[in-house]
């Protein structure tokens, strides 16, 4: 079939201020293209699969993944860079969202509504959505893969994982390892492409008519362009985006805690996530204690290859991203900012970085590193740090630390965030918790049973017997 079948047959076009257009689909579109024939396809068999039926299979899925623990982490270290340490929790939480997937394979009921006719039913009913597409992204591999299509496939959906181009192979793997659990096929389906076809082929497959759902995780830059071209086909989006998290410390915390906490939330996996802290706001009274304590820390994090066991941080994802951070810095110390302790990027490598008296006129303040870098804010009160906090366009994780738990739960809820940890590290997730954002940092929510309602389609569906009148013209 030619690729100008394939548009016509499903009547898609680029649009021509679509942030993807292009002049006409290539090879690689028209792929995506019957990929998503396929999951459609095999989408009303999946759908009526039993709850028992589907559980089992997940739970087998996960016992695979922790099977081939090894050679998916062999993989993600080549690909990305990522540490033993980090991998490791990959997995565990890449097992727990399969499991608990399996676990709400039960769950998806419908309610029995408020109803005025005594010879009429009224349901509210849940359904399979169709085929959904999920795009991970390159830095969380294993886990982020398998976040994107467990929820969709419990809920009776058929999925298709648009691989990143920065992994492709871990991609593949995971998908492998899932289908090889006993899945039938072309429930689960996989798109590779190069980089310079992403366009066309996201493209293809959001215009696809048979595509009802998108998961996204990425930068909000891209997010934005994804949605965009979502809603210009009425579809529904899960967005989980950039994040610029804030890590406020009281003046009554546990020092030693709130240091072991930031180090670890600031600089695993290089600060490579979306819920890294990347500011710490510090109250006057503790400043100073925390700073000496926290910049000790952080001078033994140096940063070299993950097979070197003398660096405890490995390699940035590119040479484009150290660049980027090197700016960053630049910018802040020609205004004024005071690097602490690293701050020289070397190629792929940057030690853990820390930078004092950051003011709102510098890059840093509003724009997300990604990498080895967090700031410091000193402020003088509860609402000063709130405020300091709410100063971003992002809105993901946040952490308070304060012994005085009614207090931090004042300002926990009041932080625009998502997500927000008391007394502990930036960087969690959980399978049972609904993990998303606020702001610029997307909308929707993965893990538990809020998961639900993302890949389901709520309907109202009325029952009326004879007995229950007609109304009359």
């Amino acid at each position: 079939m030619t690729t100008e079948h394939l548009i016509r047959h499903h009547q898609i076009k680029p649009l021509s201020n679509s942030p993807f257009a292009h002049a006409d689909y290539k090879k690689a579109a028209c792929e995506a293209v019957a990929i998503v024939d396929k999951a459609a396809r095999a989408f009303p068999k999946w759908s009526d699969v039993k709850p028992e039926e589907k559980r089992k299979l997940l739970l087998d899925a996960a016992a695979n993944i922790r099977k081939h623990s090894a050679e998916l982490k062999q993989l993600a270290a080549e690909e990305v860079g990522s540490a033993d340490n980090f991998l490791d929790m990959n997995i565990d939480i890449a097992v727990e969202f399969l499991q608990e997937a399996a676990s709400l394979t039960s769950q998806i009921t419908s309610d029995v509504l408020p109803n005025d006719s005594a010879h009429s039913l009224s349901l509210a009913v849940k359904q399979p959505i169709g085929v959904c597409l999920g795009i991970p992204p390159w830095n969380v591999p294993i886990l982020l893969s398998v976040r994107a299509i467990a929820m969709p496939l419990a809920c009776g959906n058929t999925v298709i994982l648009k691989a990143s181009e920065l992994c492709p192979k871990t991609h593949q793997r995971v998908i492998e390892i899932i289908n090889d659990s006993g899945f039938p096929e072309n429930v689960i389906n996989i798109i590779t492409n190069r980089p310079d076809e992403a366009s066309d082929v996201v493209d293809a497959l959001i215009s696809h008519p048979a595509v009802r759902h998108i998961n996204f995780t990425g930068s909000t830059r891209v997010g934005r362009l994804i949605a965009e071209l979502a809603a210009k086909h009425l579809k529904r989006c899960l967005l989980e985006l950039s994040g610029k998290a804030p890590f406020i410390v009281l003046d009554d915390a546990n020092i030693e805690r709130a240091v072991e906490a930031a180090s670890y939330g600031s600089f695993m996996n290089q600060g490579q996530l979306c819920i890294s802290t990347e500011r710490i706001i510090l109250q006057d009274p503790i400043a100073d204690q925390f700073i000496q304590r926290f910049v000790e820390k952080a001078k033994t994090l140096t940063s070299g290859l993950i097979n070197d066991s003398s660096h405890p941080l490995g390699a940035l994802i590119n040479i484009k991203s150290g660049k980027r951070l090197q700016a960053l810095i630049d910018d802040a110390v020609e205004k004024g900012a005071t690097v602490l302790c690293g701050g020289k990027v070397n190629g792929f490598f940057l030690d853990a970085t820390v930078i004092d008296n950051v003011t709102p006129s510098m890059r840093i303040y509003y724009e997300e590193c990604f990498g080895p870098l967090v700031h410091i804010v000193r402020c003088r009160s509860d609402d000063d740090a709130l405020t300091i906090a709410n100063d971003s366009e992002f809105g993901l994780a946040a952490a308070v630390f304060s012994q005085d738990t009614y207090r931090a739960m004042k300002i926990a809820k009041r932080i625009e965030s998502g997500i927000c940890h008391i007394n502990s590290t930036t960087i969690a997730d959980d399978a049972r918790a609904p993990f998303g954002g606020m702001k610029s940092s997307g909308h929707g929510r993965f893990g538990g049973s809020s998961s639900i309602n993302e890949f389901t389609e709520l309907r109202w569906i009325t029952i009326a017997n004879d007995d229950n009148p007609l109304p009359q013209l």
